[in-house]
């Protein structure tokens, strides 16, 4: 059995982040594939961390910056390494390279952590953003070293691998566009859905500690929700999301329909609950796993052009993408209250998914990639000579600096 090392920058939560989700769907890919999966993490475990064991995963902790890391996988001899986000490839990848040199190295980039960084910073300072703000951006130049030290990177946008090919020329075979994996939606799914009159009100979800979430609904309380509330008077909206910060908390007010709720449990029955949902996302990078969990549910969704990038290809959105907030809160209500409109932007929400998303299709396409990795790895490597010559310089600063660390550790 081929065995697979997935060294993760946190304990995957799918309940809290959509990073989380993604997670669990490779590993749930890589189960599939036959492979025996081994997860290990320097971080610490939370509440709301996946039950790896109940999924027949083992689970190490690791330690950052030890040579202890170098004989667990010397001794577990992977066939894959997979690392989640491009800091993991930094703080591991020469040890992988050096301790288990034919394993595959795989990024999962999640997103462009440059774009998504240049874009805050834009923002921050009320600037246009460009995307030389990307290219010139410091985490661009890592995140990019990243990417051509590494086998395989998993694009998760199809917005993000344009821009790398396109304009930072990154070679088309070291990509590969594997966006969310979900089961399609069936026509039996789609009549279970509660109705346009069997739901009611706004919901917004996102992870308090992304900024571009908090972000997100401040916007919704100061500048959307009280244009919506005027002519929608009997109307709420349901804010949702885990580790909310205490400005967000404080803005609960029911006299006013704005109801921070914090966690929720269940995605699927808060998104079926709902008549609408709003993502006013102002920066960011990726693309939005609250907004595929709407289409999912039957819930359209209003939102910015960031908030859409990557999700759609050239089919329409399933709502409403608008780029200033009169028209932003416009569109909702009117959206709200038209169910032949509403019941047309549910249809696109099916198409999208079972279009771009179908998980049986993304999972053949990772598993024919990593068998043809498998069988001529050593030919892959010999074509990418920018990656080869990261490897030479890179491993040898990464290492001696670790060492320089570990060495001290000890004194």
């Amino acid at each position: 059995m081929k065995k697979a090392l997935f060294i993760g920058h946190v304990w995957p939560e799918p309940s809290t982040t959509a990073a989380g989700h993604r997670m669990l769907q490779l590993l749930d890919a890589f189960q599939k594939f036959g492979y025996q999966i081994t997860f290990a993490s320097t971080a610490q475990k939370t509440e709301y961390s996946l039950d790896l064991a109940g999924m027949g995963i083992t689970s190490v902790d690791i330690l950052l910056n030890h040579s202890s890391f170098d004989v667990f996988i010397s001794e577990l001899s992977p066939d894959v390494v997979v690392f989640d986000r491009f800091m993991v490839e930094e703080q591991f990848g020469w040890r992988v390279a050096e301790f288990a040199p034919k394993a595959i190295r795989i990024l999962n980039t999640e997103d462009l952590h440059g774009l998504r960084k240049a874009r805050e910073e834009a923002h921050k300072k009320q600037e246009p953003f460009a995307l030389d703000q990307w290219t010139n951006h410091p985490t661009t130049l890592r995140e990019l070293a990243s990417i051509y030290r590494s086998d395989l990177s998993l694009m998760i946008s199809g917005y993000e691998l344009t821009i790398l090919q396109e304009t930072l020329k990154v070679p088309e075979n070291l990509l590969l566009h594997l966006p969310f994996m979900v089961k399609s939606i069936s026509k039996q799914d789609y009549l279970q859905w509660p109705n346009f009159e069997d739901r009611k009100d706004f919901v917004t979800v996102g992870n308090g500690r992304h900024a571009p979430n908090v972000d997100s609904i401040q916007v919704l309380k100061t500048k959307i929700w009280p244009l919506i509330r005027k002519e929608l008077p009997d109307a709420q909206i349901h804010v949702y999301g885990a580790y909310l910060p205490k400005q967000i908390k404080e803005m609960h007010h029911p006299e006013q329909g704005f109801l921070v709720k914090g966690w929720g449990e269940d995605i699927g029955d808060i998104m079926e609950s709902a008549r609408l949902v709003l993502a006013p996302i102002q920066f960011g990078a990726g693309i939005k796993g609250k907004l595929l969990d709407a289409m999912l549910h039957g819930a359209p969704s209003i939102t910015t052009p960031i908030g859409a990038e990557g999700m759609h290809g050239n089919l329409p959105w399933n709502g409403t993408i608008c780029r200033d907030w009169e028209s932003f809160a416009q569109a909702a209500i009117k959206l709200y209250q038209n169910p032949v409109q509403w019941k047309e932007a549910q249809a696109d929400g099916v198409v999208l998914v079972n279009t771009l998303y179908d998980k049986e299709k993304l999972q053949d396409q990772l598993q024919q990639t990593l068998e043809t990795l498998h069988q001529n790895l050593d030919a892959h490597r010999g074509q990418n000579f920018i990656g080869r010559l990261l490897q030479h310089h890179t491993l040898a600063s990464s290492k001696y600096m670790a060492k320089w660390i570990e060495a001290k550790n000890r004194r």
